[in-house]
């Protein structure tokens, strides 16, 4: 009886370190049953280039969670990036890098908007991010007018559909930016003091530690993120558009969630946060083939939500009893 219970809690634990991984191998062998598209060459590169721009997003999200706060700009920062480079290249008439330079650039200076506020200001993240989302989106119709912005830059759309090494390059620059954030967290003094003020934020200060340029930098660059990903937009679409990106920062926070950082900060990680795209990923791009209607799978993604969180509830009382 004891061995038993012995190999209970041991499948336990490793169920609880290792949930992520479990439920996407889970998903995936669902979804080839459910479906025979779902391991095609033309699904799997389509669910690939889909999540590239939430999977930056999150990244972005992710520091952010990390110090305990929450960014829920990032899908009117992505409005912004994809009118903004439209703009720039259409009706400014820059040439290409200049156009993606400047709107980077627009979003990180938006991104630092909300850092200066939360770190500086001492203003609830929840708040300054509620007001800089309604802002920015703002911004996105006045500079569009109300109206998509249909650019003809072959370069810029050959980004969104074209590939190297057989791989999408919106897909590519996700995993650039995915091994940096694994460099910044794993290997810097930055990643490890985003973390520490995650945990306890109160140490950190007493420590003599200026908290506030890394609580400002990772608001900063979430906006970049969320610019870059407005970039894929229309490189994708071929139109800079202010309305897409509605809703995204629920897919972020939920892929950062569902990856196990923790709501409160100091816990998490690039690779489960990447794993928590895909999974997102996954469930919607089998909605998809199966032909199940949008609304239900926002429904959907904010179940998902309440269930990470409560499971992380449920992971740290296991680990307080010592499972």
């Amino acid at each position: 009886m004891g061995n038993i219970k012995s190999k209970f809690k041991k499948g336990l634990h490793l169920f609880l370190k290792y949930n992520t991984e479990f439920i996407i191998v889970i998903l995936i062998i669902a979804s080839a049953l459910v479906s025979d598209a779902f391991f095609t060459e033309r699904n799997i590169f389509n669910l690939l280039r889909q999540v590239s721009g939430i999977g930056i997003i999150s990244m972005g999200m992710l520091l952010v969670i990390l110090t305990g706060g929450i960014d829920l700009s990032v899908g009117s920062q992505l409005a912004l990036g994809s009118v903004l480079s439209a703009y720039f290249l259409n009706i400014s008439g820059y040439s290409l890098p200049l156009a993606l330079f400047l709107t980077i650039l627009v979003g990180v200076l938006f991104g630092s908007l909300s850092g200066y506020l939360v770190s500086r200001r001492d203003m609830a993240p929840f708040v300054s991010t509620l007001a800089l989302m309604t802002i920015t989106r703002g911004v996105a119709f006045i500079i569009s007018e109300g109206s998509p912005i249909i650019i003809e830059n072959q370069s810029l759309l050959g980004f969104g559909t074209n590939y190297l090494l057989s791989i999408p390059l919106p897909v590519i620059l996700m995993l650039f930016l995915f091994i940096i954030i694994i460099f910044i967290l794993r290997f810097t003094v930055f990643g490890r003091m985003v973390k520490a003020i995650g945990s306890n934020e109160i140490a950190v200060r007493l420590s003599g530690i200026n908290k506030t340029i890394y609580k400002f930098s990772v608001y900063a660059i979430s906006g970049g993120f969320a610019a870059m990903a407005g970039i894929i937009s229309t490189a994708r679409t071929g139109v800079g558009s202010p309305l897409v990106g509605n809703g995204l920062e629920l897919d972020a926070i939920a892929a950062v969630v569902i990856g196990g950082a923790s709501l409160k900060g100091g816990k998490g990680t690039a690779i489960k946060t990447l794993l928590g795209v895909l999974i997102l990923g996954i469930i919607g791009n089998i909605m998809n083939l199966k032909n199940v209607p949008a609304y239900p799978q926002q429904v959907i993604k904010g179940l998902i939500i309440i269930f990470a969180v409560l499971f992380q509830g449920f992971q740290s009382k296991m680990q307080d009893e010592g499972v």
